[in-house]
């Protein structure tokens, strides 16, 4: 690649590489090719000299955004000595130590999308739109999601002091259509569930509407029988001060509990393994019964289904 000498306020003060070099076709005209894209367009003349000046006019172009980013640069390192060199792997580590539980693992599996690899090492102040436009285009429902996070944390903490995409710019998130479990669907899983404690997992998920994790952790402490109801502090809100829900449950959910252990959790197994886990058996057992468009959540939206013709 070409090198170009920049003089700036009367000074040489660095050699950097120019953006476009010119060549000539045979047809006798002049083109520019820019050493960054490869793009090549036609500078319209067959006079060098012209072509020479529309061709500096062009690199000059891109000498004073960079001056001016430098200076910027200078500026905020006085405050910052960090600044220039904060790359995206450190705004997703620092999110990390934020998170626990079953959120940290969502994200621990988030960050290691292969979509990000072209920009874990960039810098964060040396990014561009295409940089993330890349990122979007390479990536699935879950990548938008998870940059959306990451570029709105480096934000607000002034890692990155100017936008570099605009908002309306960003793709729309499309999130798969999502249905509840039918109970012609239920009666099925159940049946073929040869293992009682999941077989009891999966009917009282039906008739509670709990989510997988707080019923997997699900205790009989849990459990208050003089007023049938069960009350569990929800994985996902704990820590926020609010009041455990409180569920009323009926002869069907009284008859599955009574099945289950009288003291410490209902669900030995269950709790034991991570959440992706016990969603890949059930999915496992859908695909046998060529079940389709479900996952655990799907027990959730059945039971707000029939709350709802319930006139809930």
């Amino acid at each position: 690649m070409a090198l170009n000498t920049v003089t700036f306020s009367g000074q040489k003060d660095y050699v950097m590489k120019v953006r476009y070099r010119l060549y000539r076709r045979s047809n006798g005209n002049y083109y520019s090719q820019d050493n960054v894209s490869g793009k090549q367009e036609s500078l319209g003349t067959d006079n060098k000299l012209q072509a020479q000046r529309l061709l500096n006019a062009r690199n000059e172009a891109q000498v004073a955004p960079t001056i001016n980013l430098q200076i910027a640069q200078a500026y905020i390192n006085a405050g910052d000595p960090a600044f220039s060199t904060r790359t995206w792997k450190t705004a997703m580590d620092e999110i990390l130590k934020t998170k626990s539980g079953e959120t940290l693992a969502r994200w621990q599996t988030a960050v290691k999308d292969k979509a990000f690899t072209s920009i874990i090492e960039l810098p964060i102040v040396q990014t561009r739109a295409e940089h993330l436009l890349h990122v979007l285009h390479q990536g699935r429902v879950s990548t938008n999601v998870y940059l959306r996070r990451v570029y709105n944390f480096a934000r607000d903490i002034n890692w990155l002091p100017w936008p570099v995409l605009p908002k309306q710019v960003w793709p729309r998130i499309r999130f798969r259509a999502k249905r509840g479990i039918t109970a012609e669907e239920q009666r099925r899983i159940v049946q073929r569930e040869p293992n009682p404690e999941r077989r009891r997992y999966y009917q009282l998920l039906w008739e509670v509407g709990a989510s997988q994790s707080d019923m997997a952790n699900l205790c009989a402490e849990d459990i208050d029988w003089e007023q049938h109801t069960i009350s569990f502090e929800r994985m996902k809100l704990r820590n926020r001060d609010q009041e455990p829900p409180l569920l009323h449950f009926g002869p069907t959910a009284a008859k599955i509990l009574r099945e289950l252990p009288s003291q410490g959790p209902l669900f030995a197994y269950l709790r034991s393994v991570k959440a992706k886990h016990r969603t890949t058996e059930f999915r496992q057992r859908c695909q046998g019964l060529g079940i389709e468009g479900v996952c655990l959540h799907s027990y959730r939206y059945a039971w707000a289904e029939r709350a709802q013709r319930a006139g809930m």
